[in-house]
């Protein structure tokens, strides 16, 4: 194969896994409208990505089975997370209210709120059928802690989503899959390393 040949076949290779990250994210923005469907959705939108790096059948027949499977359990998951995020806004509260302690303890719920987000993407990112979303939940909260850098590209792909929002909010939908893809190559890095 000659030198251009392979270098177009690199960048076509790259930007078919770009647009496949945008594509997914606009099947997990769908297949979280109910709201505790999100760790489901990001469950099958990491596996559907998965797949697509590893050149295997992949498509909306595989993701739909998999959110299915996903969201046996992974609905907990997702009301646990809105749960969390009520603590946080009621946390939020009490600092306008001006009470003693209150900046730490907002500071604090933030902090609890940010590693939560991101321990539940990276669970999310190594679930598989019949996966236990507690083992995986708390393997995670540990990967999460022990690996900031990880840790803080998730956090990143988290601002590339508000971003997209904030310039056209119907392109916070297909970031979103820029958040799986970057929870993804966390996790693989990881498992490599």
């Amino acid at each position: 194969m000659s030198g251009h040949a392979r270098t177009k076949s690199v960048f076509l290779d790259r930007f078919g896994a770009f647009a496949e990250c945008l594509l997914t994210g606009v099947w997990i923005a769908l297949a979280a409208l109910p709201l505790v469907t999100l760790p489901a959705a990001f469950a099958a939108g990491s596996r559907h990505l998965n797949r697509h790096l590893a050149h295997e059948t992949s498509g909306w027949r595989e993701f739909t089975a998999d959110l299915r499977a996903a969201a046996r359990r992974g609905w907990l998951v997702g009301l646990a997370g809105w749960a969390a995020l009520a603590l946080l806004l009621a946390d939020i509260a009490f600092v306008r209210a001006g009470l003693p302690g209150g900046a730490f303890v907002g500071a604090v719920g933030v902090t609890a709120l940010f590693v939560l987000v991101v321990a539940g993407l990276r669970a999310a990112a190594t679930w598989g059928p019949g996966a236990s979303w507690r083992a995986l939940l708390a393997g995670a909260v540990r990967r999460t802690l022990r690996d900031p850098a990880g840790s803080l590209v998730i956090v990143c792909g988290f601002a590339v989503v508000v971003a997209s929002a904030w310039f056209a909010l119907p392109l916070a939908a297909p970031a979103l899959g820029m958040v799986a893809a970057a929870a993804l190559a966390v996790e693989r890095r990881g498992a490599a390393g």
